[in-house]
């Protein structure tokens, strides 16, 4: 949960910096180049793990990928409707990893642990919808 809120902070202030600075069409293809190319790298070291370890680093890697590709246009062109995105795109990529940690579980532990998976990212959708945009 503290991460999630993180998260949301630094979203925020991401979006407040981004509207005071509009960004070129050259510098959204560099910075669009640059995720492609940070997304292949974060790939790459994944494929070093093995097992649920390695499952978890690509959920991350997307997720991230994701995320940016969506501050991206929040960057570029802000609006509501991106803002909202780049939150929904972070409560998906925060589920997505929190459920695949919970492999690592058994029984009810991990049944506890993507019972939470699910709470936090109901909570986060509950956040989203009440967004403007």
């Amino acid at each position: 949960m503290k991460k999630h809120l993180l998260v949301l902070a630094i979203a925020s202030s991401c979006f407040a910096m981004a509207s005071a600075n509009a960004m070129t069409k050259d510098e959204y293809n560099v910075a669009k180049e640059k995720i492609s190319a940070d997304y292949k790298v974060a790939k790459a070291k994944c494929d070093t793990l093995k097992d649920n370890a390695k499952d978890v680093c690509e959920k991350e890697a997307k997720g991230v990928e994701n995320v940016a590709k969506a501050q991206l246009e929040q960057d570029y062109k802000p609006t509501p409707g991106h803002a909202k995105k780049v939150a929904e795109e972070t409560a998906t990529m925060n589920y997505d990893v929190a459920k695949e940690k919970c492999d690592d579980q058994s029984g009810d532990a991990k049944s506890a642990c993507v019972n939470q998976a699910k709470a936090d990212h109901d909570k986060a959708k509950a956040d989203i919808k009440a967004m403007k945009g």
